[in-house]
């Protein structure tokens, strides 16, 4: 899926005339981590708002979203390409529906038979490193330490530009990384979603 020039455009066209070989500045995003931790506090991110606000406050020109694959999103993951991200999806695989070569001993623990996320970690890190010579300073939006080595080498390399956490409790291994982190949540009035047409029925069901 190819990123959209849209979310380019919006930099450029807001670029000083005085301003020359402007920063290239790409955004890796774990988007479940991000949407997961936004929920557990009650909300959730306005995607339109949140590319905006990665063009205009840190100069974002393309912004990657790493997804596990589920084929009855497809819908959403092209309306998320639209809104100017550069989508990666990852397969995932639903470990509750029978296999062939699956056991029937029904003594194994529940644990054992969750199904398994679509891990986009290795996805986010191979990424990054493949289109290291195109950009000059990286974002990374994540809170997960799983993303320690990458962060800790794209500072060594003086790529590192932030890294987005979603909420306040993120890793313990980015302490050392104080002074690159910002908090997603404290943005929460900027980019929030806000589902109007609920409100407004909620309204009409009141009067």
């Amino acid at each position: 899926m190819q990123a959209n020039d849209g979310a380019k455009q919006w930099y450029d066209e807001g670029m000083s005339e005085k301003t020359k070989n402007p920063l290239r500045v790409y955004a890796f995003i774990d988007s479940q981590n991000l949407n997961l931790s936004v929920q557990k506090l009650g909300w959730k991110i306005d995607w339109r708002k949140f590319r905006q606000f990665l063009a205009d406050k840190y100069g974002v020109t393309k912004a990657y979203m790493f997804i596990g694959y589920i084929p009855e999103f497809e819908p959403l993951y092209e309306q998320m390409h639209d809104l100017g991200y550069a989508i990666v999806l990852k397969p995932t695989f639903d470990l509750t529906k029978p296999r062939p070569e699956e056991s029937t001993d029904k003594s194994k623990p529940d644990e054992e038979k969750k199904p398994v996320k679509g891990n986009i970690d290795a996805e986010l890190v191979l990424w990054a490193m493949k289109e290291l010579s195109n950009y000059d300073k990286a974002i990374i939006v994540s809170g997960d330490g799983d993303f320690y080595s990458l962060v800790e080498y794209l500072e060594e390399k003086k790529r590192l530009l932030h890294v987005l956490a979603p909420t306040g409790h993120y890793s313990n291994l980015y302490n050392r990384f104080e002074s690159y982190i910002v908090r997603i949540d404290q943005h929460k009035r900027e980019l929030a979603y806000h589902d109007f047409r609920k409100r407004n029925h909620a309204r009409q069901n009141t009067k």
